[in-house]
């Protein structure tokens, strides 16, 4: 407990002064009880501590990063998304905030249990929507409920953004998130009882010119069984451990499934303009190669292999008679 020390000086001036009725002593005592008493309201229990609301505050921070790659990518604009705030309200007063309409976006996060929330502004939304549809990004003039076609467009985007919050929730517990539905009404929307607590992480967004908000309203209930891993110390300590290998299933499946384009180069010539206007069926153009010579199989922008032409049932193919090596290619 931290307590002041008064210089002599400051001791003489305080007897001065309650010798001379300038300084209410019994003034000074109540002001030092109500000093000790603290605010609280029963209602509005805070359920997160500090630490607690910071570590939510450093994973959303991580999320925000990925989340501003991936829009600028699937964009093809400027996108940067940061942290506003990190809140606890009750879920009414949350509900009560939210414009109508609104596109609510409810969603799982197994192995969890319970409902999740993530708001999107709809000046953001139809921004997004705009250039996903080739338009230059411009929300509209007067909000309106999403159509079919918008509501499955916004469904897909919305799964893929939520994917990435698996990444800077995986220090505490590996979920993957699902979509549910998406839901324009606030009024329908009720995941936890009004009273329940619930925290609110705010993420400021600019897509090119136009500025939002998405909003990720997570009941307390939900994060109830982790509570304890939601301390900087515990989500520092995890993502730090050496875990070698661990990301090596998935960057094989992504590169497995991979399209490369592949090229057979059976030949090259030259000829002139006049020779290639002149050409017509039944013509034939010849290279500077053999059939029987071996030709260049292209992966890429690179020769890799090389092959002879052959069928497969009623298909043409290449059959791969040598690899490059590197020294080859080198060469």
């Amino acid at each position: 407990m931290s307590s002041e020390v008064l210089s002599q000086d400051e001791i003489d001036a305080l007897l001065s002064a309650l010798s001379k009725g300038e300084v209410d002593a019994e003034s000074l005592r109540q002001e030092q009880i109500q000093k000790k008493i603290r605010v609280y309201d029963f209602r509005r229990p805070n359920k997160f501590s500090k630490d607690q609301a910071h570590t939510l505050q450093v994973i959303f921070e991580n999320y925000a990063r990925s989340l501003s790659t991936y829009l600028s990518a699937q964009l093809r604009s400027l996108v940067q998304v940061d942290v506003l705030s990190v809140e606890q309200l009750t879920y009414e007063e949350f509900v009560r905030s939210l414009p109508n309409p609104s596109i609510l976006c409810i969603f799982a996060m197994p192995p969890l249990e319970g409902s999740a929330i993530f708001d999107i502004n709809p000046n953001l939304g139809f921004a997004i929507l705009d250039r996903l549809l080739g338009g230059v990004g411009e929300p509209l003039e007067r909000v309106r409920a999403l159509t079919e076609i918008e509501e499955t467009v916004i469904e897909k985007f919305a799964q893929r953004m939520l994917a990435y919050l698996e990444e800077p929730w995986s220090g505490i517990v590996n979920m993957e998130p699902v979509l549910d539905h998406i839901e324009s009404n606030p009024q329908f929307v009720q995941i936890v009882s009004p009273s329940e607590m619930v925290v609110i992480i705010s993420l400021e967004s600019k897509i090119g010119d136009v500025l939002g908000i998405f909003n990720i309203c997570i009941p307390y209930l939900v994060l109830e069984p982790i509570i304890d891993k939601l301390s900087a110390r515990y989500y520092y300590a995890t993502s730090t451990k050496d875990r070698p290998g661990e990301h090596l299933p998935l960057i094989k499946s992504q590169l497995e499934n991979a399209v490369v384009p592949v090229k057979a180069v059976v030949g090259r010539t030259s000829v002139t303009v006049r020779e290639l206007l002149g050409i017509s069926v039944g013509d034939v153009v010849a290279l500077e190669r053999s059939l029987q010579d071996e030709f260049e199989v292209v992966i890429g922008h690179k020769t890799k292999f090389y092959g002879i032409p052959g069928t497969q049932g009623n298909r043409m193919a290449v059959k791969v008679t040598r690899v490059l090596s590197e020294e080859d290619e080198n060469a």
